[in-house]
């Protein structure tokens, strides 16, 4: 298979990796292919895969007159060699202990994330820096990852298996096809994209109101269902979202420094661009503040995102065990609100504090189910059994926008 060129020579395809697959299904012996694919469909063992250049090497093949070797591929040995390549970390970060903090719980339960805070807060840097502190990928989720960026055509040359989570940062001017998916020809948009890692959406009251609307079903299924009049297509979308954004146009709201110059009213509006049922499906809400210079000069290395992925695997495991007979929830974030009073008890004084805080904070119904969730993550990466009184009030720190008075 391939894309003939007038001159001859043969052109990069999609999808290698899945027609590899389905070949060996089908009980094909071999698989001639551009070599540009070649160690991407050589993944997949007991199918000889030949990679060639132009269509005389293809003759050639068949009339006997060359006989080359088909391309070997140690899957295994190319996985584990590249599961702790990132090319960023944690350590590099100065100050934000607050923002690392919630983004290791987010990372130890899978919750969605977003952070509020004014230009140059250090928002983009910090979830750029994310995936390095969740759990590697297994086997099993590096092929699905693979094969859905393979059939998309976003596959790098000589590249074979992805083994590291994917981090994907669409534009605010993206269309919604483009991030759900669809087409013509059915494509994976970004949100499948994303499938078993992160989706950074930067500025997001930048976004129009449709595209950020088509994000509720799949955050919620975990799974794109494109349906048009002559097919429908599934495409997973197991990801973790992670959204970042000014507090008002301005960006200077609540600044320490700074002063806010928009108008009265224009801070709410801004923030009601982001609607209810989105944010209902985002359980941390953290305030990012610039970092003082004492902080920036600090020479002290910060903690490294390999220390941090350790508390954030030996969390997820406990969880593994927890839900071992749940089918379809592998973490805190994915609790449903039938399963949320088995599995987040508190006792009397969680539940007074819990009660307080709602009232005192004025925080908004949808709040409470996340506040139990989070709190749950807390327990998880303490090793506690018990929901503690700290942990609920920790995850109660973590609801800003459910403030009804924190846009004044």
């Amino acid at each position: 298979m391939g894309e003939l060129s007038l001159d001859g020579s043969l052109q990069p395809m999609k999808g290698a990796l899945p027609i590899a697959i389905q070949a060996k299904k089908e009980g094909f012996k071999g698989f001639i292919l551009p070599l540009f694919n070649a160690r991407e469909a050589a993944i997949v063992s007991g199918l000889d895969v030949y990679g060639v250049e132009n269509i005389k090497e293809v003759i050639d093949f068949f009339t006997g007159d060359a006989k080359p070797e088909p391309l070997k591929v140690d899957t295994r040995k190319e996985f584990y060699s590249r599961l702790n390549e990132y090319e960023f970390d944690f350590a590099e970060v100065k100050g934000q202990e607050n923002i690392k903090r919630s983004l290791e719980i987010a990372a130890a339960g899978g919750h969605n994330v977003i952070l509020i805070g004014p230009p140059g807060a250090g928002k983009t840097m910090l979830a750029k820096r994310l995936p390095s502190i969740l759990p590697p990928l297994n086997l099993q989720e590096a092929l699905e990852t693979t094969k859905i960026h393979s059939v998309a055509g976003k596959m790098a040359k000589n590249a074979s298996l992805i083994s590291v989570r994917p981090f994907r940062a669409p534009h605010h001017t993206i269309s919604d096809v483009a991030l759900v998916g669809g087409g013509a020809n059915p494509q994976p948009g970004e949100i499948s994209l994303a499938h078993n890692g992160v989706l950074f959406l930067d500025e997001l009251p930048e976004f129009k109101r449709s595209v950020l609307e088509v994000l509720r079903q799949p955050l919620e299924d975990r799974m794109v269902i494109i349906s048009r009049s002559k097919y429908s297509v599934e495409y997973p979308a197991s990801l973790m979202l992670i959204g970042s954004m000014n507090p008002c146009p301005c960006g200077y709201y609540n600044h320490p420094v700074k002063d806010c110059v928009c108008a009265p009213g224009v801070v709410q509006k801004y923030l009601n661009k982001i609607s209810g049922p989105l944010l209902d499906r985002i359980d941390i809400h953290v305030e990012v503040t610039p970092v003082p210079f004492k902080e920036l000069s600090n020479i002290r290395e910060s903690e490294k995102s390999e220390i941090i992925r350790e508390r954030v695997i030996a969390a997820r495991l406990i969880q593994e065990e927890r839900y071992k007979n749940t089918e379809g929830i592998h973490c805190n974030a994915q609790i449903s609100s039938k399963q949320l009073q088995s599995i987040c008890k508190i006792d009397n004084s969680g539940h007074e504090l819990l009660k307080t805080a709602m009232d005192r904070l004025n925080l908004s119904a949808r709040a409470y189910d996340r506040i139990l969730k989070v709190s749950r993550t807390i327990a998880d990466l303490e090793d506690s059994a018990e929901i503690k009184t700290e942990h609920l009030a920790e995850a109660i720190h973590y609801r800003s926008l459910d403030r009804e008075n924190w846009a004044g």
